[in-house]
């Protein structure tokens, strides 16, 4: 049956060929070729601008400097290298990211290099994957459409953990694959133990985003695994002990490690990983009540609306919506389509069928995802989709082949028209969104996608046009999704909250890619390294959006982020900006903004700069929030104290601060910051923070000085 499967449905049985030998090499030259063409188009779209960005995300860049600097701040996913706080999330895509900044030199290449990279390895993954249950024609489709997927496209040139999690996750559904097509028990428990070391990585990459595909990946080797039933069982109980293994083993030493000795676990509550898994990055993610070091709504708001920000209204829309359309949802429609269509052509396949099997591996993996996506009233962004790229690629290319060796029968050729049409028209309605780019595409896609199900139709009758029908329905469908992962390689991005895509490409609402950042027009740039800026940015281009997780309403959209940066740079409260009020520090006001002198990400001047620069103490200046600290790091190449790390952690307490002010082990405080300057008591909420707390002791001991357009206190002279 394997063999049948691996072989083209259009080639002639191995006996019709004269000489066999010859055909085989052939066809294998061919496919090879085609993989080398695949990988090299990968690739050079990936690396091609790849520094543009500069340091991308200043929050993962600095961590990823401080690591090269001190192998404890490396091991545990410091933001500073005197390991002081961690950032909000596991440390394994700063590991890799570390090791290549260390070999290649920190900087802008040294960071990225490897994202690029583990895009280029997902692609390859993805080939494999079908092409082992398929053919090599197969996998070279699933393996386009995923590199086609602007989400994809973005994060694989991004220094945010998203690029090893699909990695990791994309190995795990190979191993998978691999675990099916054995009959021998202990290669089929090795096989599927590997995946469970790669969900375990997995984990330690984005904690349990990583896991969302474990029930596809259980369920597919539960009902198509070739052993009995009750070895079937006994493999994945051994998978998911290695699973607990290769996710445990870190979590437990930082549990061993002495408090004293290691930095604050950032975004948790009681500086344990154990909490940022339950709360933070856990079910607060699914929930909206994150327990942890994210923020609660506030009054009149609900959960969804404050913690769904940036990804859209919750519901079964939320994919294709103005905030997460151009990311992912290029290929939903025809997924889906090969999805069912495909499922129905192997109905009366044995249990074990490897077309089936894995149609239900992609199929599980994206129905759970899009699912726990589509309704989480917890913390989410665009960029979040880019986990169900590998699925929406191996659905198409297994689902693809399933309808593909069935194009004698009308239900294959319907089900193959069926996918180009529903994917030529979906991405007609996301290019017509943003109408002023490229106008007339749209229609010459759609136009593409119909000739070819008409010929698909017509190949019962006209056998010679079925495979010219196939390369321009798969070129036709996947230009969309291609032309908009072309135009996110072309262009800079930075922040926090990176969106794929043009100039302009989300609109309705929606924070847009390019154009509805934070306005950089006016920041000073001098000081900080070669290439740290995006490309513009220096000019004033708008770059990606760095606000804090939550911090404008749901429906805001890009006008209401132009109203919260003025309204809180002149000091206005909530009401002035015409948002709801509770935005900021318990009394109604927003949130306070970083001077013009740095620290929003990533931008300093060169007078603080050269101030910072010169101390000689521990941690060279203290500031509120993780994005401000970063930026001063980038700039200063110096230790920088994140007082509330990302989420307004209570790290440190103003008793822990006065005594390191005593100690002479930080020099300066400057007062403002991004990140961390919230009130731990949510988003209005009544508690006062620790960093509020702290900026209203220096200011009543400390006399402040402007440095060039920031507010410094000089914390040297203090005597206790």
């Amino acid at each position: 049956m394997t063999a049948q499967l691996d072989r083209p449905a259009a080639m002639p049985p191995s006996h019709a060929r004269q000489p066999s030998w010859q055909g085989r090499w052939w066809y294998r030259r061919r496919h090879l070729l085609g993989l080398l063409g695949l990988l090299a188009a990968t690739a050079t779209l990936y690396l091609w601008n790849l520094t543009a960005s500069g340091y991308a995300n200043t929050f993962y860049a600095a961590a990823v400097q401080a690591g090269t600097k001190d192998w404890t701040a490396w091991f545990f996913g410091s933001l500073d290298s005197e390991n002081f706080i961690t950032v909000d999330k596991p440390p394994a895509s700063l590991w890799v990211m570390g090791l290549s900044a260390r070999l290649f030199g920190f900087s802008s290449f040294g960071l990225l290099l490897p994202q690029a990279l583990m895009g280029v390895a997902s692609v390859a993954t993805v080939y494999a994957a079908v092409k082992r249950v398929a053919n090599p024609t197969a996998g070279l489709l699933a393996g386009f459409a995923l590199a086609s997927v602007p989400a994809a496209a973005l994060m694989f040139d991004f220094d945010n953990p998203d690029a090893l999690l699909v990695l990791l996750m994309t190995l795990g559904g190979y191993f998978v694959v691999r675990s099916l097509q054995t009959t021998a028990g202990r290669r089929a428990a090795m096989w599927l133990a590997l995946a469970g070391v790669a969900l375990g990585f997995a984990f330690l990459t984005k904690m349990l985003q990583g896991l969302l595909v474990l029930p596809a990946f259980g369920l597919t080797y539960l009902v198509a695994g070739q052993a009995q039933l009750r070895s079937r069982l006994v493999h994945l109980m051994g998978a998911f002990a290695a699973l607990v293994v290769a996710a445990g083993w870190w979590v437990v030493t930082v549990q061993l490690w002495p408090v004293s000795a290691r930095p604050y676990i950032g975004g948790s509550t009681d500086n344990t990983v154990m909490d940022l898994v339950l709360g933070y990055n856990g079910f607060g993610r699914i929930f909206g009540n994150t327990g942890g070091g994210g923020m609660e709504a506030p009054a009149g708001m609900s959960a969804g609306a404050a913690g769904s920000s940036f990804g859209g209204s919750t519901g079964l829309d939320r994919l294709f919506g103005s905030e997460m359309g151009i990311q992912i949802s290029w290929l939903i429609p025809a997924a889906l389509v090969a999805l069912v269509f495909g499922s129905i052509a192997r109905g009366r396949a044995p249990r074990t069928d490897l077309l089936r099997a894995s149609l239900i591996l992609w199929g599980g993996w994206f129905l759970v995802t899009a699912l726990i996506f589509s309704y989480m009233s917890g913390t989410i962004h665009p960029y979040y989709t880019v986990a169900l790229a590998p699925a929406l690629a191996g659905m198409i290319g297994t689902g693809g082949y399933a309808l593909w060796v069935r194009r004698e029968s009308i239900w294959g050729r319907a089900g193959m028209a069926a996918m180009m049409i529903s994917a030529g028209t979906w991405s007609w309605v996301l290019l017509h969104r943003n109408a002023d780019w490229l106008p007339a595409l749209k229609w010459i896609l759609l136009a593409g996608t119909v000739v070819a199900a008409v010929m698909i139709m017509l190949a019962g009758r006209y056998k010679k046009l079925a495979a010219a029908a196939l390369i321009l329905g798969a070129v036709a469908g996947l230009g969309g999704g291609a032309s908009y992962a072309i135009a996110t390689t072309t262009n800079a991005h930075s922040g926090s909250i990176p969106t794929a895509g043009p100039t302009g490409a989300v609109s309705d609402g929606g924070m847009g890619g390019m154009g509805g950042g934070m306005p950089t027009s006016g920041m000073p740039t001098s000081g900080m390294p070669d290439g740290a800026l995006p490309a513009g940015a220096a000019d004033g281009a708008a770059t990606d959006s760095a606000l804090p997780d939550g911090a404008v309403p749901d429906g805001a959209g890009a006008d209401g982020v132009a109203a919260y940066v003025g309204a809180a740079a002149a000091g206005a409260t909530a009401d002035a900006a015409g948002l709801p009020t509770g935005l900021g520090t318990g009394d109604g006001g927003m949130p306070s903004m970083p001077s013009m002198g740095g620290g929003m990400g990533g931008e300093t001047n060169e007078e603080l700069t050269t101030l910072l620069e010169s101390t000689t103490t521990r941690w060279s200046v203290a500031v509120n929030g993780s994005m401000s600290a970063a930026g001063y790091e980038l700039s200063s190449d110096t230790a920088v104290m994140a007082i509330g790390g990302w989420s307004g952690d209570p790290a440190p307490s103003l008793d822990e601060f006065i005594e390191y002010v005593s100690n002479h082990e930080v020099t300066y405080y400057v007062s403002g910051g991004m990140g961390g300057g919230m009130a731990r008591g949510g988003m209005g909420g009544d508690t006062e923070s620790t960093s509020s707390q702290i900026q209203e002791w220096v200011e009543a001991n400390f006399t402040a000085t402007t440095v060039g357009g920031a507010t410094v206190y000089d914390l040297s002279s203090y005597a206790g």
